[in-house]
């Protein structure tokens, strides 16, 4: 397709929800473009960044509610791209964890039109906020991301294989599937590895809970966390502090590492049980 005024797309993360947190990157994009298609976990705040003359269309998706469709999406890009200029696809997060900010990309090549990435800082990357580094030598080697979620409504099966190693697991898109995640992991007699619920991470409202995986329902029913929130399950939430909760002692951090790092997770497990 040929455009009579140049168009191009622009996929921007809008990163976990502080503005401050925006990279200097997308501030400059943002100040330089035409039109923008932001999400619904886009800070408001960052539509302050754009130029008076530049068109600001919301196309959110919200959790289990009023939602923009993939497609309606694809046709806003399509119809920005006959005015020209630089379409903004702002997005909360990074577009490519499980924003389908790739599905836009190839969209927009199809129609012929430049495209380029700005990554964003990712929710999950909020956890070192409540004290959880996603890994830490002699704890935690790798890291899963999984999705709560998947496109048919169902818990990723990928969530048995990770079970299986040492990585820390971070679920996104998982707070309708608490009770089943929460069973996945009783059932591997895993239960009471540490977990962690973060709600609305870096804003003013944000909310945590830190408990079990076993607990993560009871977790959500009595802090009262809902989505958009992110799931951490591993050894290395044992380092956590809680906003309004409790948190483990130094001395006990530094006892389960020091009984990881020598007899590793089945130990550290079976003492966690024995002191219960």
């Amino acid at each position: 397709m040929k455009y009579s005024t140049p168009a191009e797309l622009i996929l921007v993360g809008a990163g976990p929800g502080d503005p401050e947190l925006l990279t200097v990157k997308a501030w400059r994009v943002l100040q330089q473009a035409s039109t923008v298609l932001y999400d619904n976990l886009a800070n408001p705040a960052l539509l302050d960044l754009v130029p008076a003359g530049c068109e600001k269309v919301y196309v959110g998706k919200e959790p289990y509610g009023p939602t923009t469709s993939q497609e309606r999406i694809h046709e806003l890009i399509r119809d920005s791209a006959k005015k020209g200029g630089k379409i903004v696809r702002l997005k909360g997060g990074d577009p490519f964890v499980f924003g389908r900010g790739f599905e836009e990309v190839i969209y927009a090549r199809e129609l012929g039109l430049p495209v380029s990435y700005v990554p964003g800082i990712s929710s999950m990357q909020a956890s070192g906020l409540a004290d959880i580094p996603l890994t830490h030598r002699g704890l935690s080697e790798s890291i899963w991301i999984v999705t709560g979620t998947k496109k048919d409504g169902t818990l990723s099966q990928d969530l048995q294989l990770a079970m299986q190693s040492k990585a820390t697991v971070v679920i996104y898109m998982g707070m309708k599937k608490l009770e089943e995640i929460a069973g996945a992991y009783q059932t591997a007699g895993m239960g009471e590895l540490p977990a962690a619920i973060i709600q609305h991470a870096t804003l003013p409202q944000e909310r945590r809970a830190i408990g079990t995986a076993a607990g993560l329902p009871g977790m959500a029913a009595e802090h009262r966390l809902s989505h958009p929130a992110i799931i951490i399950i591993g050894e290395v939430v044992r380092f956590a502090k809680e906003k309004g909760g409790l948190s483990a002692h130094p001395d006990q951090l530094f006892e389960f590492l020091g009984v990881f790092q020598e007899f590793g997770q089945a130990e550290v497990r079976q003492r966690v049980l024995q002191e219960a």
